[in-house]
C-alpha cells in the first residue's frame, strides 16, 4: 500500500466502480449515484484472488488517472464504521493487495460534494496490467475463476449495473459481449464512457 493509502480522516462515503456498486457488503443507510472527477475504471488489474488464480489469473477494475468516473456512493454506517472500515481494508487490500485506499471529493446526485473512500489500482504493484490489448483482456476474462466467481460474470455485473444507473459504456458492454461468445471487439479494454444523468437511492 502506497504513502497515500492510509487515511487519517472519517470520511462518511465510499465510492464503488465495480463490484462494490452492486456487492458493498455491509448495510449502508444511503446510496446515491455519484461521479469521481479526474479518474476513469479501466480492466487494469490481473486478478489472483477474488477472479482467478496465480496460474490463471482473472482481470477486474481499478481507476486510472483521467476523464471522470460514474458509480455509486454507499454512506458508512455510524454505528458499525470502525468495523466497516476494517472489512473494505480487507477485502479491498488484503487479498489481491493491488490496491491503494484514498480519499477523494465525489459529486453525490444530490448535488453535494463530499470526501468518499475511494480505492485506486496501484501502478508499482506486479499485478497491475495497465490498459490491455482487447485480445488479451478477453482471454483473461474468459479464463479468470476464483473466490467470488468469474471474471466473466464480473464484467456482466458491472455492465448490467452501469445500464441500472442509466449509464452506457459501450466498450465494457462490447467485452461483456465478446467475452460471452460475441464477435471479437475493436475498442482497448479500457476505453472510457459516455454517460448520460444517473439516479439515485435510498435504503
Amino acid at each position: 500500500m502506497g504513502a497515500a493509502a492510509k487515511p487519517t480522516s472519517k470520511p462518511r462515503w465510499v465510492f464503488g466502480y465495480g463490484s462494490l456498486m452492486w456487492n458493498p457488503g455491509f448495510a449502508t443507510p444511503e446510496t446515491q449515484a455519484a461521479r469521481l472527477q479526474g479518474w476513469h475504471r479501466a480492466f487494469c488489474i490481473y486478478s489472483e484472488h477474488y477472479r482467478g488464480t496465480p496460474k490463471k489469473p482473472g482481470l477486474i477494475l481499478g481507476l486510472l488517472p483521467g476523464g471522470s468516473c460514474r458509480g455509486l456512493a454507499h454512506r458508512l454506517p455510524a454505528a458499525t464504521y470502525d468495523e466497516v472500515r476494517r472489512y473494505l481494508i480487507h477485502r479491498e487490500i488484503d487479498n489481491d493487495g493491488v490496491y491503494e485506499e484514498t480519499v477523494r471529493p465525489i459529486h453525490l446526485d444530490s448535488g453535494r460534494i463530499v470526501p468518499a473512500l475511494v480505492y485506486l489500482a496501484d501502478r508499482s504493484h506486479r499485478q497491475f496490467a495497465g490498459k490491455l490489448p482487447a485480445k488479451e483482456a478477453l482471454k483473461l476474462i474468459r479464463q479468470g475463476h476464483g473466490a467470488t466467481g468469474s471474471s466473466l460474470e464480473y464484467v456482466q455485473n458491472t455492465v448490467r449495473h452501469l445500464g441500472e444507473l442509466g449509464l452506457r459504456d459501450r466498450s465494457l458492454e462490447m467485452l461483456a459481449h465478446t467475452a460471452a461468445g460475441g464477435a471479437e471487439p475493436r475498442a482497448a479494454s479500457g476505453a472510457r464512457p459516455r454517460s448520460r444523468t444517473p439516479t439515485s437511492r435510498r435504503s
